[in-house]
């Protein structure tokens, strides 16, 4: 291989590591939020920087298999969970 191209595989390795580190790093909350809505229950875990970004997220796809139609979605997200569970990383 020509030394170019091993230069630019290695800075792009380089690249794409220090990437993942810094979006890891900004992930600094963890939720799981369980909500019920239309006679179903639905869970699911999400990480941001901060606990509500974390907790809204979780809730948003928690809420996703249980709706049909935007209504339903503003609706499902609107309501209080039925249990919300955060840690920090």
């Amino acid at each position: 291989m020509k030394r170019s191209t091993i230069i630019g595989i290695g800075l792009t390795i380089g690249f794409g590591g220090l990437l993942f580190v810094s979006t890891l790093r900004a992930q600094k909350e963890v939720c799981e939020v369980c909500v019920s809505f239309n006679g179903g229950e639905n869970c699911a875990t999400a990480s941001a920087e901060t606990r509500a970004e974390a907790a809204r997220s979780a809730q948003n796809t928690a809420c996703g298999p249980l709706v049909r139609g935007m209504n339903d979605a503003l609706a499902c997200d609107a309501r209080p969970p039925v249990r919300a569970q955060c840690r920090t990383r």
